[in-house]
């Protein structure tokens, strides 16, 4: 199969690769702990990481824990309806719905953010499916309708796209949230009441030049995050692209050959299957495995959840190398702004189900990725 080609995408893009600029802002973990919520949340909320991906754990079909979104910060504007009402919502490429508050829906949850009001837009349809996204304890119930989608700065407008406007949204913790709804970017066969998701809408439309997308997402706190539509930005990584064949197409999943330290392997030595997931945080693998790695970086767990490093021992660290397709993607202990938190979390994985890992947003912040819908395949390459 041939690799699509880098190609320079100069400011402003071409309109057919819209691009979508990502914002960073405070994670709504950080959100509930300035407001004292953190820890009644996560009493109250127990979850596993399994149930994005396994939905036989939240006894649904459609289960999107609210906790895999705790620690998310990159969030973009998308804008429904004529005139556009504006969301900012994640683009999340382990999910495949678009879903948005709506005026249907009066929960703080939904008040405290901006919602769809379908009597303001002249190109709405409605519809009577009604759809519904679990999250822990609770759920996000809500009903289909069809729109006029709006993306990018170049403002390309994706024409009848299918999406959620929630009736009810659970409990007080979401209207913590810095974001409004979710994009996602999976295949259509994990969608919910089967909804196309945008990018297919994009590709069938002609929307964009190359049935792929690409994200890129700055490190520290600075600005310049995106997600591209269409195209490759060659000006945003070093090297070449290593392209990896995908081993589903529902999620973006790959093969991963092995997770090594110190020359080592120390988790997947035998080779596991890996999730692409710009809707996760950090790095997720099965609890004994990151118990390994976790031991191996002297990480502690906090009262809060998460697990430390210390700061003057985890300088002397070595890389956690991941070995895919034959190339190792080298990651470093310590996270960009310096802190001394470990990137990775356990969860456990259904008994049938071979060792799963999720690569979410700490590795997607050292590797620009590609998602080629047309070849099958994910492409990574060392972000500048």
């Amino acid at each position: 199969r041939r690799s699509p080609q880098a190609r320079p995408c100069p400011e402003p893009c071409p309109l057919l690769h819209p691009r979508i600029p990502l914002r960073r802002l405070k994670s709504l973990r950080q959100r509930l702990e300035e407001h004292g919520l953190l820890e009644h949340f996560l009493k109250q909320h127990p979850y596993n990481r399994a149930s994005k991906y396994f939905p036989v754990f939240a006894g649904t079909t459609s289960s999107e824990p609210l906790q895999n979104y705790m620690n998310l910060e990159y969030v973009g504007t998308i804008s429904i309806g004529t005139p556009p009402q504006e969301f900012t919502v994640i683009f999340d490429t382990g999910s495949a719905n678009l879903w948005v508050p709506s005026v249907y829906c009066s929960s703080r949850a939904c008040t405290n953010h901006r919602r769809f009001d379908p009597a303001r837009s002249s190109t709405y349809r409605g519809t009577t499916t009604s759809v519904a996204t679990w999250y822990g304890t609770g759920s996000m119930v809500g009903v289909l309708g069809y729109d006029t989608v709006t993306v990018s700065v170049g403002n390309i407008q994706v024409q009848n796209q299918v999406f959620g406007l929630s009736q009810a949204e659970p409990g007080s913790f979401l209207a913590h949230a810095p974001f409004d709804g979710f994009l996602g970017l999976a295949f259509p066969n994990i969608s919910s009441s089967g909804a196309t998701p945008i990018f297919d809408n994009m590709m069938s439309q002609g929307l964009v030049s190359q049935d792929l997308f690409s994200i890129y997402l700055t490190p520290n706190k600075r600005n310049g995050s995106f997600v591209l539509f269409g195209g490759i930005d060659d000006t945003y990584f070093t090297g070449n692209l290593s392209w990896i064949p995908l081993t589903a197409q529902s999620y973006w999943q790959i093969k991963v050959d092995s997770i090594t330290m110190y020359g080592r392997p120390i988790a997947c030595p035998y080779g596991c299957q890996a999730i692409v997931d710009s809707g996760t945080s950090l790095l997720a693998g099965p609890t004994r495995s990151v118990g390994n790695i976790q031991y191996e970086m002297g990480a502690r767990r906090s009262a809060s959840g998460v697990y430390l490093v210390s700061c003057s021992f985890i300088r002397l660290l070595p890389d956690i190398v991941f070995v895919i397709a034959g190339t190792q993607f080298p990651l470093p202990p310590q996270q960009e702004d310096g802190s001394c938190m470990s990137g990775f979390e356990g969860y456990t994985l259904p008994t049938a189900t071979s060792e799963l890992w999720i690569l979410g947003d700490i590795f997607l912040r050292h590797y620009y990725s590609v998602f080629d819908r047309a070849n099958g395949m994910v492409g990574l390459a060392p972000a500048v």
